[in-house]
């Protein structure tokens, strides 16, 4: 049986000390204390983890650190933690470069490969860039779809095809925001349900996605509410759909109050609100304003994360 993919995973935040460098304790302390409020895995170098910002060494320093962090820890249900590192380049030959540091550091379940950003490709220039990416490794490869950050979207139709020709191609992160194309995904997969599976990757519609057949969500909202967005997954797999929708409308507010300021700054302010000294995005990305932070920690208030 293929890896499988599931429950609730933060693309965890990288913290950065003032002077630029990373700040590995603190990252370590996130890895643990995410854990221990329940979610189901981890992944480093994500859009949310600024990826873009990181040279080789500090990538291989921050896989290191967070599987450390929480080896030997498990999910309330005794599983492991499961472990994916983002590996994202404009290039194929960039993408393959990283996942070789991803096999060298050993201990992760899966990398997660972005579409590549600035130049726009056609849909068979990305067959061809997953397949490739995909060949050149063993490790499951989870497609990552973020339309709005890239402009570039993976067609269901090409994630369907790469579904059925590629083995260790496991799953897609779907980041659009349009359920109907999660949907597709979903439709036009259920025949390899074996070994893919589809995770969403929008946090208000994590409970919808769920329903209609995906393994989870990876929920970037789940770095300052991880107990909240794992009762979505929990809830849902006990049967208690009631209590899942619930924790879906609690969460949606905190994702929502994203939009304020250069994505993932808000996610950084939340955390340094609950006294996390995780810092603030890199630069150019400022903090937000006096008057988004009062609607930010108005929203923390509200949602009993204060």
């Amino acid at each position: 049986m293929a890896f499988v993919p599931y429950g609730i995973t933060p693309p965890i935040i990288t913290p950065f000390r003032e002077d630029g460098s990373v700040d590995y304790e603190t990252l370590a302390m996130m890895s643990k204390r995410l854990v221990e409020n329940g979610v189901h895995g981890l992944f480093p170098m994500g859009t949310t983890g600024e990826f873009y910002a990181v040279n080789d060494e500090e990538f291989v320093k921050i896989l290191t650190t967070v599987k450390d962090a929480v080896a030997g820890m498990t999910t309330r249900k005794g599983r492991p933690i499961q472990l994916f590192a983002g590996c994202n380049h404009i290039t194929t030959r960039g993408v393959i470069h990283l996942i070789h540091l991803v096999e060298q550091v050993g201990g992760y379940d899966a990398v997660s490969v972005l579409t590549p950003m600035f130049i726009s490709q056609t849909q068979d220039e990305l067959y061809t860039y997953y397949k490739t990416i995909a060949d050149s490794t063993d490790m499951p490869v989870i497609l990552y779809n973020n339309k709005p950050k890239t402009n570039v979207t993976i067609a269901p139709e090409t994630v369907a095809q790469l579904a059925r020709d590629c083995a260790n191609i496991v799953a897609v992160k779907d980041s659009t925001g349009d359920m109907t194309n999660s949907e597709e995904y979903l439709r036009l997969t259920r025949d390899q349900r074996d070994h893919f599976n589809v995770l969403m990757g929008r946090d208000t519609l994590i409970f919808a996605a769920l329903m209609y057949g995906a393994t989870g969500a990876i929920a970037s909202c789940a770095n300052v509410a991880p107990r909240i967005t794992a009762d979505i997954y929990d809830k849902w797999e006990d049967g208690d759909l009631a209590g899942a929708l619930e924790a879906q409308y609690k969460l949606a507010p905190l994702r929502i109050a994203t939009n304020m300021g250069t994505f993932p700054q808000t996610i950084k302010e939340a955390l340094v609100m609950q006294g996390l000294p995780v810092g603030k995005c890199l630069d150019p990305i400022q903090e937000l304003n006096a008057d988004q932070k009062a609607k930010l920690r108005k929203v923390l208030e509200d949602m009993d994360l204060l």
